[in-house]
Order: structure tokens, then sequence, then C-alpha cells
């Protein structure tokens, strides 16, 4: 696997990921075609060494697991995190309007989004419809409209000489995406829409009535490269599904000595209170049923380190006075060991370490970020997770600029170069630190 085959596939992942609920839906497609076993947490679990497993939480939420060899039981397990939300638009459950002719979709915005960019960009829309099927059954289905479908156009410079300067957005009345125009008296309401969508996605299912759903808007237009050589590669979701990517391939793709797990997390952009956030019972539950006696849970808890995986922020060439000058980080140079004095992210000085001898035994070079000390940092599952399992834990990720637009923006080389260091973290055959 070179770096232009693994950004290719990654390209395929974005494009056929546009919310949560589709990204744990292609990942799980992934994990069988590999040979991982789907578990359901309403099920008893039979769990055999040397197999690899996983499970779902049926709200955009996935754990996966191999079993090394040895006693799982008394070893400890290389841990992964990603998340797999991103800030965006959502459609609200009534969100039909006949406007001047217009008919709009009324949306709330999903977690600490940069809502200028949204404007006049093509938009469509996908998420999950719950619906009572003929035969009276519920059911819930993936729906990805797939086309341009929306745009929410800027107010023309004519009506508002100051746009330039300061130019306050307000949600309820400016992010008002147009589906269409009323050319009479009816307009197709938007159930009505994704009726007819289920209709081609699913041709067997006979759909009685749309009871809810929880639908996105996203970018239409591809990831792509740009750059004179290519160098910059830019996309929706890269925050954070640049790393459920990497998670994915390299648990995927490890030779299977150890112990080795990949934690997918919903809702870290809205703070990661949920059943499937970060602070929600999955991954304690998950590990509690691996190994349910807790002397022996905790010793292998003891011997256990954890990579929690988000972007990171590089330096902005015409802001550098928002970066500290002494962690400039640059994109294409390396993974990012993210730190922060009130623990916003669980990297120590230990971890940091453990981080950096993993990259430079595959000659990957590695960068350090901290925030400006007049500036508050965000946050991360790294902290959250930590707090709840007792393992050691460092926080990196891929540098990215424009973090949280509708378009963000990393390097070519980096998600390549972030996948090199996983993928060596889950394979090497004894941690740094351990007897050997």
């Amino acid at each position: 696997m070179n770096e232009h085959a693994f950004n290719d596939d990654f390209f395929k992942f974005l494009i056929a990921s546009p919310t949560p609920f589709h990204a744990v839906s292609t990942m799980a497609t992934r994990f069988r075609n590999h040979g991982f076993q789907q578990l359901r947490e309403q099920d008893s679990w039979k769990l055999e060494e040397g197999n690899t497993y996983f499970v779902i939480r049926e709200d955009g939420a996935l754990i996966a697991f191999s079993l090394g060899s040895k006693a799982y039981a008394t070893e400890g397990f290389r841990i992964l995190g990603a998340h797999t939300d991103s800030p965006c638009l959502q459609i609200k459950p009534l969100p039909d309007i006949n406007n001047q002719h217009y008919h709009q979709l009324s949306v709330e915005i999903y977690g600490g989004a940069l809502l200028n960019p949204w404007f006049d960009r093509v938009l469509s829309v996908a998420g999950r419809v719950c619906c009572r099927t003929v035969d009276n059954s519920l059911q819930t289905l993936l729906v990805d409209l797939n086309r341009p479908l929306l745009i929410i156009p800027s107010l023309a410079i004519h009506f508002d000489r100051e746009a330039n300067k300061i130019h306050p957005i307000n949600a309820q009345q400016h992010l008002i995406p147009l589906i269409s125009q009323v050319v009479s008296d009816t307009f197709p309401v938007f159930k009505t829409i994704l009726r007819e969508q289920i209709s081609r996605e699913y041709q067997d299912r006979d759909v009685a009535e749309i009871l809810g759903f929880d639908m996105f808007c996203y970018d239409a237009q591809p990831p792509c490269h740009v750059g004179y050589k290519n160098e910059f590669i830019s996309a929706s979701r890269l925050d954070n599904l640049l790393s459920c990517f990497v998670g994915m391939r390299s648990i995927l793709e490890a030779d299977g000595n150890g112990n080795c797990m990949f934690i997918c997390n919903n809702h870290e952009e809205t703070g990661s209170t949920s059943a499937t956030g970060a602070l929600g019972s999955l991954p304690v539950a998950t590990i509690e049923r691996l190994i349910p006696e807790v002397e022996t849970r905790q010793i292998c808890l003891g011997k256990s380190f954890f990579i929690s995986m988000d972007n990171a922020h590089g330096v902005h060439p015409n802001y550098t006075d928002k970066s500290d000058p002494s962690h400039s980080i640059q994109l294409n140079h390396g993974p990012v060991i993210k730190i922060n004095a009130n623990q916003r992210y669980a990297t120590n000085s230990f971890s940091n370490a453990y981080f950096q001898v993993l990259a430079n035994e595959v000659g990957v070079k590695t960068q350090e970020f901290v925030m400006r000390s007049d500036m508050a940092c965000g946050s991360t599952i790294g902290p959250l997770i930590a707090s709840q399992l007792g393992v050691r834990t460092v926080d990196v990720g891929a540098p990215s600029l424009a973090m949280h637009s509708i378009r963000e923006l990393t390097g070519s080389q980096d998600p390549y170069l972030l996948y090199q260091t996983i993928l060596h973290f889950l394979s090497r055959k004894h941690l740094p630190g351990e007897k050997q």
C-alpha cells in the first residue's frame, strides 16, 4: 500500500460516509469482508482467542477488536479512538417552509460549525429514516439523496454594504436552504421526498409512514487533491473521518500479535454526553464483557495504551498570530502530538515519548501542538476515555486548516504518515517499556 492508493481509498470512504450512520455502516461492511464477526449487545458473547469482532450501538458508534493468540485477559490492549461526527446543519423534524414561492428546509446547527462557508455551496442530504412498513413493523433505513439538492444563497452585497466587515449570521433566519421553486399551490414536503428516495434505494421495502428522521446537509462536492503538486487534500468531514479511516485500515491490517481495539464514538462535536458518545457506556461495557473479573481487568488495562486520534491545527499562513510561535504545525510534516496543561488533551510526557518512539521506528517525524496561552483549545475523546478506563493515553492527529468548515484542508501525505505509525503501534511485537 502506497500513499496514492491509500488516499484513493480514503476518498472512497469519505464519499460513502456523509453521516455518522453511514460511516459506521461503511466500516461494518469492511470489517465483515475481512472476517470480523458482528456481536450484538443484546446477545451473549462467546469469544475465542485469535478471533476478530465488532459491535455497533445504533446511533453512530462502533467498537472493533481482535484478540491475540495469547490469553487476552492477562495481556494489555492496544487501543485506538476516533469520532464519527462532524459539525454540520441538521434538518429539523418539521422543516418545510413556503416563502416567496420558494420551498425551503429549516435546519439546526450541529456542533461548532464554521457557518460562512455553508453559503453558496451545493448541498445534498443524508441520514437515517425511521418508518413503519405496511406490515406494521418499525424499520430504520439509511438514506442518501446523493445529488446536488440544496443551496443557501448569500445576500448580495448591494443589500449589505458592510458584508465584508462585520456580518453576523442569524441561524434561525439566514441558514435556510432552498430546495425548490414553488410553481403551483402545492410543493413536495420533505417526508414525501424521503419516501421517493426510499423507494429508489429500497425497492423491497413498502413504507406506510415515515415517523422520524435524523437527516443532515452535506457538501455535494467530492474530496479532491489541490495545489501545484497535489500536495493538499480538500474535503468535508476530515475532522474526524480521517482518523476513523486510519484506525479502520490499521486494525484490519495489523498482524494479530496482540489484543487490539478500535473505538469510534459519536457526538464528540456536541460534548460526548450520549449513549454513543465517549461519556456513554459502550467502551466500558465492552471491556467488562471481554474481561468480567475485576482484578484481571484492571491488570489488563494497566498494561494497555490508548491513542486518541483527532485532527490538529496547522499554523494558518494568513493568521500566524493565532498560533504559538514555538509550536508551528505544518501540513505534510508528520502526525501532531497534542498537549494541554489542563488536560483538554490526555497527553503527558510519558505518552508523548511513547508515541515518538513508535513514529521514529517507521521513519515518521512528529510535531507537538500547544495552543496560545491566551486562547482556549478544544478537546477530544482522549481525556474522557482515559478517565473511564484508567489507561495511559496520548492525543494525536493529522494537521489541518479550516477545521470545522464545510471544506477542510490537510496535507496529501498526512493520512498515510499517521497510518504508518498507527499500524506499527498495533503490529509491533513489544510496545515501548514492555519486558521482552
